[in-house]
């Protein structure tokens, strides 16, 4: 859905009204990447608020090459992703899970399995997450998440590929679940 260029001025102007309909539109998939990137619930509500100040000061170099919501998405992973190496200089430890922060929705089976995968995600090393997210789930090239993170694209590679074995075993569970016995009233005798 793209954002009308009239808003956009309007916000680049200071219309807080405006400012206000931009992240109305566009919260929902900033703040669902920063989550992913970040992986703790605590860490991404931090990083969310610095990602949308950065939007909101870089508005006026906003020059429309781009639709805005990929323009913002861009500003997004970047600040996380400085916001993460940051993070890992000052403490070189995993973010532990917060389970309130998993989503519930009505639709039980889909809902486990979906924090199911959140969780296991959570629990991968920080590189590797971040690879995985912005590969698997963003759609990144490992070109691009390399330039982004700094690595060559064998270690974007080489991570992607220890996330994906990681959660295979962490969601192992999910494939290995006992199927329902079949009715052997039912079954044709064999011959």
């Amino acid at each position: 859905m793209g954002t009308d260029t009239a808003v956009i001025r309007r916000a680049i102007a200071g219309d807080e009204q405006a400012l206000h309909a931009l992240w109305r539109q566009h919260a929902p998939h900033i703040d669902a990447v920063v989550r992913r990137l970040a992986g703790d619930p605590d860490h991404a509500a931090d990083n969310a608020q610095d990602v949308w100040i950065q939007i909101f000061r870089a508005l006026p170099t906003y020059r429309g090459d781009s639709q805005f919501g990929t323009w913002a998405h861009r500003i997004a992973v970047n600040r996380t992703l400085n916001a993460l190496r940051r993070t890992r200089r000052l403490a070189r430890v995993e973010a532990e899970i917060d389970e309130e922060a998993l989503l519930v929705e009505p639709d039980g089976e889909r809902s486990l399995l979906l924090a199911s995968i959140q969780e296991a995600a959570e629990k991968l090393a920080p590189g590797a997450r971040t690879v995985f997210v912005l590969h698997d789930v963003e759609g990144y090239t490992h070109e691009e998440i390399a330039r982004e993170l700094g690595i060559t694209p064998g270690g974007s590679k080489s991570q992607l590929f220890k996330a994906r074995a990681k959660l295979r075993r962490l969601l192992a569970h999910l494939l290995d679940a006992p199927q329902p016995a079949t009715d052997q009233r039912h079954v044709a005798p064999a011959y």
